[in-house]
């Protein structure tokens, strides 16, 4: 139709796929549990326009490449590296497909230890979710972005909120002693622009760790004495600051943070109306409301 763009894009989400790899030499079994969704660009506008379906590679076909490709990995691989190898085959295999968005969500299986030794087969399950999204054009242009999400963090001390702008609607008194707790979800993109940029295997698993590991030792501070925090933003700055400073790979950070509220709770007693105040031991809970806050901090070159 004049006048009329179409652009347009068809993928299949959430297939869930479990993998187990055994290692012939020690008898450890390695297990991981991924949420796997594609979108691939193509062209099969016919589809669309004159209902012709013979450029479409079906939604069930793609759900079905991600098990055959989990199978034909003989060896464990992190969950950027999967969702390059879904890539490569979609905009290598059909000619009609020229870019694929590959988005996975990893389970935190973590291996258990009875009487102190590791299990050879044996799993529960964690906390925060390791997370990428991998853009694959048929030219082999490549754009990597992991992250993490649900990374509880919680300090009793060493933080507080003041100076902030005060009008006819504020209530919040200002202070130097209050508990700090968020649920950090992170992304940082990393600087391969081509499939042959790609470095090795475990590449991705070993940065992961290390961004979780800068995230939670500056959010904490040194073991002892800890490390003051003015406000979240303060906080959140900090963290993405030193992510770029500790690790090169690492183009850009997005970090997303909550302000989860741990209110003191004081209450009047029957005889005595005044508020008897608890000494920063009692909290009251709350995630609703929350503040929210977020940033991104790029270096310059970057293109995120």
């Amino acid at each position: 139709m004049d006048g009329v763009r179409l652009e347009q894009k068809h993928g299949k989400a959430r297939v869930r796929v479990g993998r187990v790899w055994r290692d012939a030499k020690t008898g450890t079994h390695h297990f991981v549990e991924w949420n796997v969704s594609i979108s691939l660009l193509s062209d099969c506008l016919s589809a669309y326009t004159n209902s012709d379906n013979s450029d479409i590679v079906a939604t069930d076909t793609m759900k079905n490449t991600v098990y055959v490709k989990a199978k034909e990995c003989r060896q464990q691989l992190s969950v950027e590296d999967f969702a390059i190898l879904l890539g490569k085959h979609f905009t290598s295999f059909y000619q009609q497909v020229t870019g694929a968005i590959i988005n996975i969500v990893e389970k935190p299986w973590e291996r258990i230890h009875v009487d102190g030794q590791p299990h050879e087969h044996g799993f529960k399950l964690g906390s925060e979710k390791h997370t990428t999204e991998v853009v694959v054009k048929k030219s082999g242009a490549l754009q990597v972005v992991s992250g993490i999400e649900g990374l509880s963090l919680l300090k009793t001390t060493q933080s507080g909120f003041e100076g902030f702008i005060r009008d006819k609607n504020t209530m919040l008194p200002e202070t130097r002693e209050r508990m700090l707790a968020t649920e950090v979800a992170a992304k940082w993109r990393y600087p391969f622009e081509n499939l042959t940029s790609v470095p090795a295997n475990s590449y991705f698993m070993e940065r992961y760790m290390d961004v979780k590991k800068v995230l939670i030792n500056t959010f904490f501070g040194p073991a002892k004495v800890g490390v003051y925090s003015p406000s979240v933003q303060s906080t959140l700055y900090h963290m993405a600051k030193d992510v770029l400073a500790r690790i090169p790979d690492v183009s850009s950070i997005q970090l997303k943070m909550p302000n989860i509220h741990f209110l003191p709770v004081n209450l009047p007693s029957k005889d005595n109306p005044v508020i008897v105040k608890f000494e920063d031991d009692v909290y009251l809970p709350t995630d609703e409301p929350h503040g929210t806050i977020e940033a991104t901090l790029s270096r310059i070159q970057s293109k995120m």
